[in-house]
């Protein structure tokens, strides 16, 4: 029976880990040399690509010196913590990446207390110990004290430590001993990380994962807790209300380089993937027909963000989207929900409304990135935190903030993040930097960010995670700017822009078409001002000398789509189509 290390790998966003993992797959030359290679295999969906983050967890698996090793790549956001948490269910061990520079961050934090709890062995590798003012051995150190207070056991606290750099390609025992391959960690693994134990006994396996494929359907993907698991038998699910269901496994699948492999039988401790199950869900048992027994389901962080979802009613509804009715709008909701532990669906009392609930504004706007990518036009409403009470006292949910920020601009920094009724923990400096972490309300953090790097130039550093519910805080005492609303339809003339422009800032071009109720810019006064911007100059057959002056216009300023989500207000909604995004009045009457 062949020996299995099941690992994850964690780290903060941009840390290394999918690089990495291109190196642990060249190393054991899973891929054909005739092919063409590209770079982070594993991020493979058009979004993680442009963003450089990973939001999906992914399995690859290695043989080196016959021992397969099964890698699981995981997301670095908190955002996405419900991918995971399901995902150390399968894992023995973690590497843990940091890097030399920057040492560990929040977000590290958040999923190696998750790994720690689950008592996962740990390895950690240094990486990008080739970056300038590096401190590898400080990093060392600090990843030691973060372990210790996340409360690590003795066993834990003796981990192994490689240093390298991902990207060139070499790992080593001692940083200023460079090697030309990354073998000292595959040995590592071996020599650190327990081996899968095989437990004899009735099958069980949890689902942690899922995929979809168009010819078979879903398929569940989970380790073998025990026992074995083989193809055209019988074996009972056992679902979240306790309910059991007979099913027959179809086919049966193991990781093998980056692909998978067909299979008669699974031992335990190895990974699959199942086929011709249907109606299970994550965190469902699959166990023996004669006598079940469930595993303990994946309790998953809940949801502290909610935003209003509903069909695009704009005047320009339906011109650039396929699918515009509430009816795909639920479709689309109700499915995303079956993959996406830690999204919540809930309907209103309007058909073509849904309350979703998710982590946090990037998970929610990857959701509706996705959606407008697939041809959805929707309109969604401005982010709300949930308020809960709690032993009668109204709390809401509370982050940490850590900004790295040049030291002449720290002031600003502290000063845009006090307003929103933050408070500064600790200030040190970190190479050339300013190190600031705060603890903040979560409602504070939304469109914080742009006032931030605006203030520094783009200078800061800015991440923050989820730290717990605590009393409410009280209403914010900053001033918000009005905005300039269009109180005509037609094309925008650069002649009625240029002489609007002392008033505020647009957010169009001249010759864009725009709509009644659209929101074209942003008034320099607290109020709401409506503009006809469809006015062109009055022409007359008398010229006089300088009378036309040429028109100078401020580029307008472009939003993405997390900027738009934070930057509306309670009274707009931000249209969404596949080639658009505006904002607009709910009800405006000019």
């Amino acid at each position: 029976m062949q020996s299995i290390r099941n690992i994850a790998i964690i780290a903060h966003v941009d840390h290394g880990k999918t690089t990495l993992v291109d190196k642990i797959i060249d190393q054991a030359k899973i891929l054909d040399d005739r092919k063409e290679r590209t770079d982070l295999l594993l991020d493979n969906n058009d979004l993680e690509r442009e963003r450089g983050i990973t939001i999906l967890s992914k399995n690859v698996s290695v043989n080196y010196k016959d021992v397969k090793i099964n890698v699981i790549d995981t997301p670095g956001h908190a955002d996405f913590g419900g991918e995971v948490e399901r995902v150390l269910k399968m894992a023995d061990g973690v590497l843990l990446l940091v890097d030399a520079f920057e040492g560990p961050m929040p977000q590290t934090r958040f999923v190696l207390g998750k790994a720690i709890e689950l008592g996962l062995t740990p390895i950690v590798v240094v990486n990008k110990v080739d970056k300038e003012n590096c401190t590898p051995d400080l990093v060392h150190e600090k990843v030691f004290d973060l372990m210790f207070a996340l409360e690590a056991s003795e066993e834990q606290l003796d981990f192994t430590t490689i240093y390298g750099s991902a990207k060139n390609g070499w790992m080593s025992t001692d940083w200023q001993e460079p090697t030309d391959n990354i073998i000292p960690l595959l040995d590592a693994v071996l020599e650190a990380i327990p081996e899968a134990p095989y437990r004899e006994g009735s099958p069980q396996m949890q689902i942690t994962s899922l995929d979809f494929s168009a010819f078979t359907g879903r398929i569940a993907i989970g380790r073998v807790f025990r026992g074995d698991l083989e193809i055209a038998k019988d074996y009972m699910l056992i679902k979240a209300d306790g309910s059991t269901k007979k099913v027959r496994i179809k086919e049966l699948h193991v990781f093998e380089g980056m692909g998978k492999a067909s299979v008669e039988k699974v031992r335990s401790g190895d990974i699959c993937a199942i086929t011709g199950i249907e109606g299970f869900e994550i965190g469902d048992t699959i166990a023996d027909l004669e006598n079940p027994e469930a595993l303990p389901r994946i309790e998953v962080d809940q949801p502290t963000m909610s935003m209003l979802f509903t069909i695009n009613n704009s005047p320009f509804f339906g011109k650039e989207g396929k699918f515009v009715t509430s009816r795909h709008l639920r479709d689309r909701l109700f499915k995303e929900m079956e993959k996406n532990l830690a999204l919540r669906v809930d309907t209103t009392d309007s058909e073509d409304k849904f309350n979703v609930f998710g982590r946090g504004v990037l998970h929610l706007s990857v959701l509706i990135e996705t959606m407008r990518r697939e041809g959805y036009e929707l309109q969604v409403g401005r982010p709300q935190v949930i308020i809960k009470e709690i032993d009668g006292v109204k709390s809401e949910p509370y982050e940490t903030l850590s900004i790295d920020v040049p030291e002449d601009v720290a002031s600003k920094a502290i000063n845009l993040v006090s307003l929103r009724k933050g408070d500064l923990l600790i200030m040190e400096p970190k190479g050339d930097l300013q190190h600031l972490e705060f603890t903040i309300p979560s409602r504070g953090l939304i469109g914080l960010r742009n006032k931030i790097l605006t203030a520094t130039a783009g200078q800061a550093i800015i991440n923050h995670r989820f730290s717990e519910y605590g009393p409410y805080k009280g209403d914010f005492s900053e001033e918000i700017k009005g905005a300039i609303v269009s109180s005509a339809a037609g094309k925008a003339t650069a002649y009625a822009i240029d002489r609007l422009q002392d008033r505020g800032r647009f957010f169009i071009d001249p010759n864009q078409d725009i709509y009644i109720g659209q929101v074209v810019g942003e008034n320099a006064k607290s109020d709401d001002m409506g503009v006809n911007l469809i006015k062109g100059k009055k022409l007359t057959n008398v010229r006089s000398s300088g009378t036309d002056d040429s028109v100078k216009i401020a580029p307008k300023i472009d939003f993405s789509l997390e900027e738009c989500m934070e930057y509306i207000k309670a009274d707009e909604y931000l249209e969404v189509t596949p080639e658009s995004l505006r904002m607009r009045k709910i009800n405006y009457r000019p």
